[in-house]
């Protein structure tokens, strides 16, 4: 059995500027990776600036990070980053920003090598140090070695073929008050999936399944309050410490069926990442074939049955419309990956895969 956790993470009230000097010792000019918006609106943004300059730092910002980062995105930020000679990213935001970090890490170090390397396992790189600064409930990025990007060519999303851990992460749950119910429900529901697929798959063992299995108590310590939009502020930590724990899990044993079918959901009709995941999981847990182990999870995050998880679901979610031929294109296509069935431990038929859908 294999445990491996090399990012240092700090999670309490004031992480940023506690840590600030962590921070600017990971290289001499920054590149901050980042959306339009959200970081400047709940205040990380800020907060990272000022640590860097307290500690007189210079940066570049890079602010036009897209929801589903693409390969395009990727190279345009490599550019600025080999223009303006910096030497490590921090990455603030959700999984979108925080993924697109790691991949600018990679591409900026190898300033020779063109966009089809992030595909390309066959050659060990060297990277950039990342820090990541999450404002979102959902990856758990911050502490896994994946960075999930959009590929236009295929039409779908595809973790690059690089593992890259960040060095350092820096979680403050004040940083999720000013996000939307929506944003709130669709990430947390993506770090459900993470613990929940991590429990419930072929790579699981005794060792990381105690990171899922503190991460569903820690998910379901919240539960009732998230479907009820009654969240209070120690909430936010809670939740942006279950994403955490959801990456750790996921780390180990990588994701399973819900998320390989979600991504033509996403890409074809633009269902939110957790929310396309989260219309698979209800089903993917009642059709678990060892229902047994299911049983465990359903104890876990406080449930009494499969059933009754599904339906909590549907409740947070609301259903999902996905047209009958992109379900049967999805399920064939899964069906024809064996990278995508093989953390599933059991046999399973394409109508199965077309059940699991709400």
């Amino acid at each position: 059995m294999l445990l491996y956790m090399p990012t240092k993470v700090y999670s309490e009230q004031g992480c940023v500027e506690k840590h600030a000097q962590e921070l600017a010792s990971l290289g001499s000019k920054a590149m901050i990776v980042t959306g339009k918006h959200s970081s400047g609106k709940n205040g990380s943004l800020s907060d990272v600036t000022g640590a860097l300059e307290n500690q007189h730092v210079p940066y570049v910002i890079y602010d036009d990070i897209e929801e589903n980062p693409s390969v395009e995105t990727v190279m345009k930020a490599r550019e600025l980053a080999i223009s303006e000679k910096t030497d490590f990213v921090i990455g603030i935001g959700g999984g979108s920003p925080l993924d697109a970090s790691k991949a600018i890490a990679l591409m900026a170090a190898n300033p020779e090598k063109d966009s089809t390397v992030l595909y390309d396992c066959n050659e060990a790189l060297p990277y950039f140090p990342v820090a990541c600064v999450p404002t979102t409930c959902g990856t758990g990025s911050e502490v896994t070695p994946f960075a999930i990007l959009t590929r236009h060519e295929k039409r779908t999303k595809k973790s690059i073929s690089h593992k890259m851990y960040p060095a350092l992460a820096l979680l403050d749950g004040k940083y999720l008050k000013t996000a939307s119910r929506e944003c709130l429900v669709n990430t947390s529901v993506d770090a459900l999936a993470h613990l929940v697929e991590s429990y419930l798959n072929t790579n699981s063992n005794e060792l990381n399944r105690i990171y899922s299995r503190q991460g569903m108590y820690a998910w379901a310590e919240f539960k009732d309050r998230l479907k009820d939009d009654a969240l209070t502020e120690e909430d936010y930590g809670k939740m942006l410490h279950a994403s955490m724990i959801a990456g750790m899990a996921i780390t180990h044993t990588s994701t399973s069926l819900p998320h390989g079918l979600s991504y033509p959901v996403t890409y074809e009709l633009g269902v939110p990442h957790g929310r396309a995941v989260g219309m698979f999981l209800g089903g993917y847990v009642e059709q678990y074939e060892d229902q047994k182990e299911a049983a465990k999870v359903m104890e876990y995050l406080g449930f009494p049955n499969a059933r009754e998880f599904h339906a909590y679901l549907k409740d947070l979610l609301g259903e999902v419309k996905v047209p009958e031929e992109l379900l049967e294109a999805d399920a064939a296509a899964v069906m024809d990956n064996p990278a995508k069935l093989k953390n599933y431990p059991f046999a399973i038929t394409k109508e199965d895969l077309i059940r699991m859908a709400n």
